[in-house]
């Protein structure tokens, strides 16, 4: 594949936050420990603290692991990684998603990749030290119906399920069906075959959709070294029970984040979300629901479950594996159990993390770099060529649909269609009118001033008419312009967005990760556009 990159301030796709962020907006500054550049890490690595028991870590991955489906040759790198988590020269790279099935969006993939190539960035850079990627799953995430389902060829197929309680935990066993329409839609091929064989081996052979979910990931990206993470585990959890202790009992994060979200407001930036005062769940198999605090005790909504002071602080004790953060806190747990030197996310992502630096800050955790991820669209063989034959550039096709075919027939006719040059004309004649209306009675200019917006009024719906009817004249091309809107942006959305990776798996085979391996430049901040 070729790639050709364009800013992402020309894709109209991505938030004023995030572009501001990229382009280094000084009044983002407090809201972050450095921006993202190379030589940022330098001082990243220097100061890094790491808080947690490394063992710790290490022992979890490799339980986590210790499947016979692990244990080949293609993921010895992988095993590599996990022991050098052991050492102190080692430093991690994340990025986190929900358990999409077959990957959900493209975007999934995307996250990963990004994670993969900064580490080997970093690594030349820094040859002396270690840098493994990590995904980590949001295996304690709730929210079924966000991962329930995937859209292939623009076509969507989806698990029903009456699924309760962390999705991590879940059986996957009643997915056959879904994903036997997954497999016929991918078509008939040794690429499908492959794709397929794995699908049924992540879900139908394993108990929990993290560990299918596991496998799956790990199968595409296992020759790159990718470390993926369940952080659902009790050893991990003991190791952030002071800070969930804390933060139950003093709603620490409460504050610390609604006033940082007051200041990033006032300095023109949205938020994206908020934080509640107690900003943990409470979690067991089928269970997990907010703990609120009412009537001086700590209650389990939808639950009969209640704590006083001293029973909440022995639960947390013995079982911390029992609270699960919120969005807004497990970004904290992940930088208290590894070794992260930078976070990889999707634009709202990186927004509501620059709203937790002070909740960070009083816990004396440090700070990751953010790093946006990399975003881009595949394209067909003849892409290019269409195009060119359309007289348009790439930046003209992240337009909506109207206002491509719009541009286009100005730009392509035969005749002027805008009548600007008139209305210059025009509006100078009523300047004269006006002042000689205002000589005559002062009264009499605003009168002059409503013509004059009648006649605007009436030349702009007149120089509309004429381009209706010369868009009638090339239906042909404009037709083509909407196929081509259509075919790469589904929904009149980024492709990213909506579309699954085996659509592209299909054709590519493995080489289609190797290829976003090959063009995703982590730290230039360009919008990629691969094509064949």
């Amino acid at each position: 594949m070729k790639a050709t990159y364009i800013d992402y301030s020309d894709t109209n796709s991505f938030s004023a936050t995030l572009l501001s962020y990229i382009s280094e907006d000084p009044n983002l500054k407090a809201f972050i420990s450095n921006w993202p550049t190379a030589q940022s890490f330098n001082t990243v690595i220097a100061e890094k603290k790491v808080s947690a028991n490394r063992s710790v870590l290490v022992n979890v991955l490799k339980k986590q692991y210790s499947d016979a489906g692990y244990q080949n040759t293609e993921s010895a790198l992988v095993h590599e990684n996990i022991n050098s988590l052991s050492r102190p020269d080692t430093f991690t790279v994340t990025t986190g998603h929900q358990l999409n099935i077959f990957t959900g969006p493209l975007y999934f993939i995307y996250k990963i990749v990004t994670a993969i190539n900064l580490a080997a960035e970093l690594k030349s850079i820094h040859p002396h030290k270690i840098f493994v990627p990590v995904y980590w799953m949001a295996t304690e995430d709730h929210d079924f119906e966000e991962i329930n389902h995937v859209k292939l060829h623009g076509k969507k197929h989806t698990w029903n399920d009456d699924a309760k309680g962390a999705t991590g935990r879940i059986d996957p066993i009643s997915i056959r069906d879904t994903l036997k329409s997954y497999q016929n839609a991918l078509g008939f091929s040794e690429n499908t075959k492959k794709l397929s064989a794995i699908l049924e081996e992540a879900y139908l052979n394993h108990t929990t959709l993290a560990d299918a979910t596991r496998y799956l990931v790990h199968h595409i990206f296992a020759k790159y070294g990718l470390v993926i993470l369940d952080a659902d585990d009790a050893e991990l959890k003991k190791q952030f029970a002071p800070i969930i202790k804390a933060d139950i009992l003093e709603q620490n994060s409460f504050r610390a984040i609604t006033e940082t979200s007051k200041n990033l407001q006032a300095s023109g930036f949205n938020t994206q979300v908020h934080a509640r005062e107690i900003n943990f769940f409470y979690l067991k198999d089928g269970l997990r629901e907010r703990l609120v605090y009412e009537n001086k005790r700590w209650e389990v909504l939808n639950t009969t479950i209640t704590f006083n002071e001293l029973e909440l602080a022995t639960e947390i004790d013995l079982y911390p594996e029992r609270f699960s953060p919120n969005v807004v806190m497990r970004p904290l747990y992940q930088e208290v159990i590894l070794p992260n030197l930078a976070y990889i996310g999707g634009g709202a992502e990186i927004v509501y993390w620059l709203q937790l630096k002070q909740n960070f800050d009083q816990y004396g955790i440090s700070f990751p770099i953010l790093i946006p991820r990399n975003s881009a669209l595949v394209t067909g063989e003849s892409f290019s060529n269409q195009l060119n034959r359309l007289n348009l550039s790439v930046k003209d096709l992240f337009k909506d649909t109207n206002t491509i075919k719009k541009d286009w027939v100005v730009e392509n006719s035969e005749h002027t269609l805008s009548l600007s040059g008139e209305w210059q004309e025009f509006s100078s004649v009523f300047e004269k009118l006006k002042l000689r209306a205002y000589k005559i009675d002062s009264t009499l200019a605003p009168s002059a001033e409503a013509v004059k917006a009648r006649l605007k009024n009436a030349l702009s719906n007149l120089e509309q008419k004429l381009i209706k009817a010369e868009k009638r004249n090339h239906q042909d091309a404009l037709s083509k312009i909407e196929h081509l809107r259509n075919k790469y942006f589904p929904a009149n959305g980024l492709q990213e967005r909506t579309e699954n990776f085996g659509l592209f798996y299909t054709l590519y085979d493995d080489n289609f990760i190797a290829e976003l391996v090959k063009h995703f430049k982590p730290l230039d901040f360009k919008f990629t556009i691969l094509e064949p």
